[in-house]
């Protein structure tokens, strides 16, 4: 394998404008995939996950594509004494004189060798931040379908069991599987957008939603652990108002003195995230799919999912997980003083645990936000703006949860299609901002060339091209027949 070389190094090049690929799958202890051999590293961030994940170090292998450049596109070279920058011209005059097999010269985005001067695919990955950032929505996506496969047949399994044998099911085989997507969630970048699948089954909607709320509530509850663990260590050391806005806040993990959630906690969080509605397997399907309102005898059958069937399921397989618990019991409960219709009724607002209320949230959000045989999809726009003015300004830990919550679904998921002011279609590439690239003109014909992305938030872009928040938000399967060809490459087939 290739030399090892140093992560801060790696780090310092990426910060100063150069690029990293190592030619090697990177995989933390446990075996997730953190980085894939063929990524074109651009951004710290993704190293820094990495050195989080406590490795110090990453094979550089030059003879399966790995290596790394400058800001300039000048290939870093490796010798006995350590890092050696070749700069143009003494890379000329190595080319000249025959070099080495792995001397190239960078010309207008695109790598060649000096010898025959013939294009290779060395780095073959985009030349340019946008495709950059699709090549890794592709990988995210691919990765995530994988996940996503597994952990509905998990699910599927588990209330196939119940149903089969009166309540049994094995749940080490789920615990293990949703750790497995707790490592996924808390290492990708915003990976949830990717894992939550439109809903197209109504038959699946059980299982589809089990996958959904676990999510997003784990990328919330990610989010959360990170922002509220600074606060509080911040007012430990005298460092920080306990007004001030958690938005400003960064994970600051090295001689942290407070942490709300270690990592087992976390991954009880998501089991309880995957199990939430358990009990409605015991629930008699024409109720919980009735189409219009139900009568308060069937709002009662409904309503036993969580503190009766659900609690009667973990008392079946002899399960004592207080968080599991918590969750499947109270992820109804009411989150401030009076809220209507919520149940069980036996705790105050405040002593629902943080982690339930995070799972109420993600479990109206994924809700309103799906099909169901009796109602179609709301705009996710309606419904983060709606879950705010119902919860906002109702205690201070429902803020810092609230703003996970909204920091972490983002209002436009990356993936999405969105329409601009103008007319235009747009494919969202980040939901900070959002950052968008439009690939229709004003009358939904398809663009011929490769537009600038758009950042929304820029106060330089033009009122007609931001996004037209009165129109829903559409999937890539919704549009497939307009997209560009480089955007087919990462849209879900229809």
């Amino acid at each position: 394998m290739g030399t090892q070389i140093s992560i801060d190094n790696l780090i310092e090049i990426v910060r100063t404008g150069g690029k990293v690929k190592t030619g090697v799958d990177v995989y933390n202890t446990r075996g997730t995939l953190l980085l894939e051999k063929d990524i074109l590293v651009e951004k710290v961030k993704i190293l820094e996950v990495i050195k989080e994940n406590g490795i110090n170090s990453l094979p550089i292998d030059p003879a399966l594509n790995g290596g790394f450049w400058d800001e300039n596109g000048n290939e870093i070279k490796v010798d006995g004494d350590g890092l050696i920058t070749f700069d143009d011209s003494e890379k000329s005059a190595r080319a000249e004189s025959g070099g080495s097999e792995y001397d190239t010269l960078f010309e207008e985005g695109v790598l060649v060798t000096p010898a025959d001067g013939n294009e290779v695919l060395f780095p073959d990955m985009a030349t340019n931040e946008v495709e950059q950032r699709l090549l890794e929505i592709e990988k995210i996506k691919k990765e995530a379908g994988q996940k996503y496969k597994s952990a509905r047949k998990s699910i599927k399994k588990v209330l196939n069991d119940i149903k089969d044998t009166g309540g049994a099911f094995d749940f080490d085989e789920v615990q293990n599987n949703v750790s497995e997507l707790v490592d996924f969630l808390t290492v990708a970048d915003n990976p949830f957008s990717y894992l939550t699948q439109e809903i197209f089954s109504y038959d699946d909607y059980l299982y589809n939603h089990s996958i959904n709320v676990c999510a997003i509530g784990t990328a919330v509850v990610n989010l959360f652990n990170i922002h509220f663990s600074n606060v509080v260590d911040d007012l430990i050391k005298g460092e920080a108002d306990p007004s001030a806005s958690p938005a400003k806040k960064t994970d600051k993990k090295k001689n942290r003195s407070y942490t709300c959630y270690y990592k087992d906690e976390l991954e009880d969080i998501a089991l309880g995230f995957f199990l939430h509605d358990i009990g409605k397997i015991l629930v008699d399907d024409t109720v919980l799919n009735k189409e219009g309102r139900l009568s308060e005898n069937e709002f009662g059958m409904v309503r036993k999912h969580s503190y009766h069937h659900g609690i009667r399921l973990m008392d079946k397989n002899h399960l004592k997980n207080s968080v599991v618990r918590n969750i499947i019991k109270y992820h109804h409960a009411p989150l401030f003083k009076g809220e209507e219709r919520c149940y069980p009724q036996d705790k105050s607002f405040d002593e629902i645990p943080i982690y339930v209320r995070i799972c109420k949230l993600a479990d109206i959000y994924d809700a309103m936000t799906s099909r169901r045989c009796y109602k179609e999809a709301i705009n996710p726009i309606m419904v983060v703006t709606q879950l705010f003015r119902t919860y906002a300004k109702k205690d201070i830990m429902l803020q810092h949860v609230l703003h996970a919550f909204v920091k972490s679904i983002g209002i436009y998921p990356p993936g999405s299609i969105v329409f601009l002011k103008n007319g235009q279609m747009a494919y969202v590439l980040e939901s900070d901002g959002p950052l968008v690239i439009p690939f229709t003109d004003t009358k939904a014909n398809t663009l011929s060339s490769k537009p600038d992305p758009i950042k929304m938030n820029d106060p330089d872009t033009h009122p007609s091209l931001i996004v037209d928040s009165g129109r829903s938000v559409r999937t890539p399967k919704d549009v497939y027949d307009l997209l560009p060809a480089y955007l087919k490459t990462i849209a879900e087939r229809p």
